[in-house]
């Protein structure tokens, strides 16, 4: 459980030794799916025996739920920001309006495929499942949370912030479930249909959720 640094050996400690399976796992995920992250393809990333994989996570599920988490909080995180963590005069419009800007274009379409990729396999996996039900209400929670400050500070007007917030990432999910197969035939008309339908949900005009 040692690594190589400045030339001499490092004992990494357990709980940095577990967030690098974990980060190598979601990347496993990304790039390759969900079914691919196995002890053995971790451990050969890693340049580690399967045998470690196994002392931190001894049910291989776990592992994959905590993959698909880590992947999907790291999107959230840049896609939409905490408050707290948004710069100065960064409010709920700006945040929206960077939010589309960001999905449209193909940065994102790994983690679309992952989101894809999860909810079929959480039909068949108990942990996984449990997981993708967590962050589809985390995401929830954070944009009705940016509309609710939307409308303290009358940039939005909206009666009922969490519905409108369960149906735009509906939309966008809904939009993105074609990323695996037709998705240059069928992509661009539906590009503008998540901010459009926001736009709506907030009361803003057409184009109000656009980048200036």
């Amino acid at each position: 459980m040692t690594s190589r640094g400045s030339g001499k050996q490092v004992r990494k400690t357990a709980a940095e030794r577990r967030r690098e399976i974990v980060a190598a796992a979601a990347q496993v995920g990304l790039e390759e799916g969900l079914e691919c992250v196995t002890r053995q393809r971790i451990a050969d990333g890693l340049g580690v025996q399967s045998g470690l994989i196994h002392h931190y996570f001894p049910v291989i599920e776990e592992l994959v739920a905590e993959a698909f988490t880590s992947a999907t909080t790291a999107e959230l995180d840049g896609l939409l920001p905490e408050a707290e963590a948004e710069p100065d005069g960064y409010g709920p419009l700006r945040a929206l309006q960077r939010f589309f800007a960001l999905i449209s274009g193909a940065e994102f379409d790994n983690i679309s495929k992952l989101w894809l990729n999860a909810r079929h396999l959480s039909r068949y996996r108990p942990v996984l499942h449990d997981q993708v039900v967590s962050q589809e209400l985390r995401w929830c929670r954070r944009i009705e949370q940016i509309i609710t400050q939307g409308v303290k500070e009358r940039a939005f007007h909206c009666e009922d912030p969490w519905a409108a917030a369960v149906r735009i990432l509906a939309v966008v999910d809904g939009a993105s479930a074609y990323i695996n197969t037709s998705a240059e035939q069928r992509m661009e008309p539906l590009a503008d249909l998540a901010r459009t339908l926001a736009e709506a949900q907030l009361g803003l005009p057409v184009g109000g959720l656009r980048m200036p």
